[in-house]
């Protein structure tokens, strides 16, 4: 073979695999999906998307004030697909759902028979993840969607699209994407925890209220229906029963005047849940240990009072919300769930429809262990011993 052959046969190759990418879009003909917000009003569903503007993406500093961010589309259907369908009518350039970070449902939406097949629909469609984060809200869906990040940051940036930073600092409601939804929803009791997101408008700039999300609480899904909302401080034992939590607070009153008061930040969280079965009835005992960090305060106070005090104020945490869960019928700590790993017999006894009967009692122990209590960096007063 001569050499302008051989050249000629390798271009006629090289152009045979370039063939391949030929009907390929291209990213500046995409509109990128990332969040879906749900809504049901008059029988139907209420779909909007949200459109990220990537230019805004890139860089998480300020973004450029005259680019718009995000935008977003609203359309019904008697089905989710139906209600997208038709927002694919009113777009001139194709929709890639491959960036699709979270899912925000609305109480009408969570409330509704069909809501399970709503994660059914983006667990099917191949662009979309499994690690999209699951929402839900008693406020305006779309004035939630709308919120932007602080200091106008990228709108990747927004807690929504980004859960774990803020998981990080205070851990009092764990992010949920839909993988482990499906988990929980399909292991004993058959139900899970969705955080519930509110707006509020504790920040401010130029004499003018700026709103920001906030998670206050949570709902809890069954694979037959929505329980309802727990929320604030009716909440806080969820905190302190989940092993990764990162960081959480604790008020406790240094006197018994309520006049006085201390903070104390709770780390290194280690949580263990034993069934402890008699006479074919079974109880569950807590095991809790921690260490703790004390905040700013003025005057004296014992090791031993700190321990007391905090021990108490966690269990009385765990028996409200435990309290919360038994007046809707759920069981908030997943105790069928420890029971099935631990006798599955049992608990194929006692379960019915996945669930074992929960009574106030039924918490027979929480034993509360604070492996250390540091002062923090520096004492103006010292701790007494």
């Amino acid at each position: 073979m001569s050499k302008v052959m051989f050249i000629t046969f390798s271009l006629i190759v090289a152009i045979l695999l370039l063939a391949g990418c030929w009907d390929v879009t291209e990213p500046q003909k995409m509109y990128y999906v990332q969040g879906v917000g749900v809504d049901y009003k008059d029988n139907e569903f209420e779909v909007y998307i949200q459109l990220v503007n990537f230019a805004t993406v890139t860089k998480t500093e300020q973004a450029n004030p005259q680019m718009s961010q995000t935008e977003i589309g609203k359309a019904r259907g008697k089905t989710i697909e139906e209600a997208i369908y038709k927002l694919y009518r009113s777009v001139d350039q194709e929709v890639y759902w491959g960036h699709m970070t979270y899912i925000l449902l609305s109480d009408d939406a969570v409330k509704n028979e069909n809501i399970i097949a709503v994660f059914d629909t983006f667990l099917r469609f191949r662009e979309t993840r499994y690690q999209i984060w699951v929402y839900c809200t008693e406020d305006s869906i779309d004035d939630i969607m709308l919120v932007s990040s602080i200091l106008d940051k990228s709108p990747a940036a927004t807690k929504l699209n980004d859960p774990q930073n803020t998981w990080k600092q205070e851990s009092f409601i764990k992010p949920i994407n839909l993988r482990k939804l499906v988990i929980e929803l399909n292991e004993p009791s058959h139900e899970v925890v969705i955080p519930e997101v509110s707006i509020n408008n504790n920040w401010k700039i130029q004499n003018k209220h700026t709103a920001e999300t906030s998670f206050t609480g949570f709902g809890i899904l069954s694979r037959d229906s929505f329980k309802g909302y727990i929320e604030g401080k009716f909440a806080r034992g969820i905190m302190w029963m989940n092993g990764e939590s990162k960081q959480g607070d604790i008020t406790i009153p240094l006197d018994n005047t309520d006049n006085q008061f201390l903070t104390v930040d709770i780390k290194q969280l280690n949580v263990d849940v034993k069934p402890i079965i008699k006479n074919k009835q079974v109880n569950f005992e807590i095991f809790l240990n921690f260490t703790t960090i004390l905040n700013g305060f003025k005057g004296k106070v014992s090791q031993d009072e700190v321990r007391e005090k905090v021990a108490r104020g966690i269990q009385k945490d765990i028996m409200t919300t435990f309290k919360e869960g038994l007046n809707m019928d759920t069981d908030i700590y997943r105790f069928a769930e420890f029971l099935y790993r631990d006798n599955v017999k049992l608990w194929k006894k006692l379960e019915q429809d996945g669930k074992i009967h929960l009574e106030m009692d039924s918490i027979s122990k929480i034993s509360v262990q604070i492996n250390k209590v540091s002062p923090g960096r520096k004492e103006i007063e010292p701790i007494t011993e």
